[in-house]
């Protein structure tokens, strides 16, 4: 595919100006719960954040039109003040990726932020530098919009977008002079920083490199070679059982269960060796025993 083949081209050999933007983001905004005499604060900033993520350069790469990462940004406001423009709210992030040779997609990051707080007045521009970290919105969106371009470019390549995690660790650490919630070290491993430190811990490295093995090795074979495709994926939940086990309060084993549960049942169940169903299960059912009624599923 043409964005792996990207991901392994350094950004300095791009030539300046011709690179595209790389996200193809939906906002939406639920404000039901506020009551408010300016709604239109609300369409304005849908309208803010959605530029401000879809007509930003965010890499040196050139990506076409349809090669744009699919992406969502679903913000659920609780409470908005008029006199001082603080906003809470909540945030589910998902974005996904296209199956090679096939009209299936297949979905990368699901995440749900419950310290989406900010301050927004209508109108007020979306500005970010990376150097300067100075707006809790726009750090917090420029966090997702590198995790989730970092992410797709490690389905496409090995570790391929170590670049943009790191980027958005700079973010991280620039942020925590903010003193916003979901930013603070160590506080929570299911915070911002928690989830980035965890994705560049040395400890955590099969995690990263499950991703190619899951998408592109696995997924991406499935269409070609169910059979090779399913051993890749089965490769990939081993490497998952390694993450977990080299760092077992790491929140990211768990999460992946939750983000591919469905698509690990169909993938499974009723298909291949016994053996392959059981090895999955006992892998899945250890990280996430929650969700066995699920994986029992797994083993028909």
């Amino acid at each position: 595919m043409k964005r792996m083949l990207a991901a392994l081209v350094l950004f300095a050999l791009l030539p300046f100006g011709v690179a595209a933007q790389e996200l193809n983001a939906k906002v939406v905004i639920n404000r039901q719960q506020v009551e408010s005499s300016r709604q239109s604060v609300f369409e304005a900033l849908e309208r803010a954040i959605a530029a401000f993520l879809n007509e930003r350069q965010w890499t040196g790469l050139k990506y076409k039109e349809h090669e744009r990462i699919a992406c969502t940004f679903n913000i659920t406001v609780s409470a908005y003040n008029e006199s001082d423009y603080n906003c809470t709210a909540t945030l589910l992030v998902q974005s996904a990726r296209p199956v090679y040779n096939s009209s299936y997609t297949t979905t990368v990051f699901n995440y749900k932020d419950e310290n989406f707080a900010f301050t927004y007045q209508e109108n007020d521009p979306l500005d970010f530098r990376p150097e300067q970290i100075d707006n809790n919105l726009t750090a917090m969106l420029a966090y997702y919009a590198y995790l989730i371009i970092g992410l797709d470019m490690d389905t496409m390549a090995p570790l391929g977008g170590t670049e943009l995690l790191r980027t958005a660790e700079q973010i991280v650490n620039g942020a925590q002079n903010l003193g916003a919630a979901g930013w603070a070290a160590f506080d929570d491993n299911k915070n911002r920083f928690g989830v980035l430190n965890d994705y560049l811990d040395a400890a955590m490295e099969p995690y990263r490199q499950l991703h190619y093995v899951y998408h592109r090795r696995g997924l991406d074979a499935m269409a070609d070679d169910a059979t090779a495709g399913r051993a890749a994926i089965s490769e990939a939940l081993d490497m998952l059982r390694q993450a977990s086990e080299a760092k077992s309060l790491s929140y990211l084993p768990q999460l992946f269960t939750e983000i591919k549960r469905d698509e690990l049942v169909n993938i499974f169940k009723k298909q291949g060796t016994a053996d392959e169903r059981e090895d999955a299960y006992d892998i899945v059912f250890r990280i996430n025993a929650s969700q066995n009624n699920y994986w029992e599923q797994m083993k028909q």
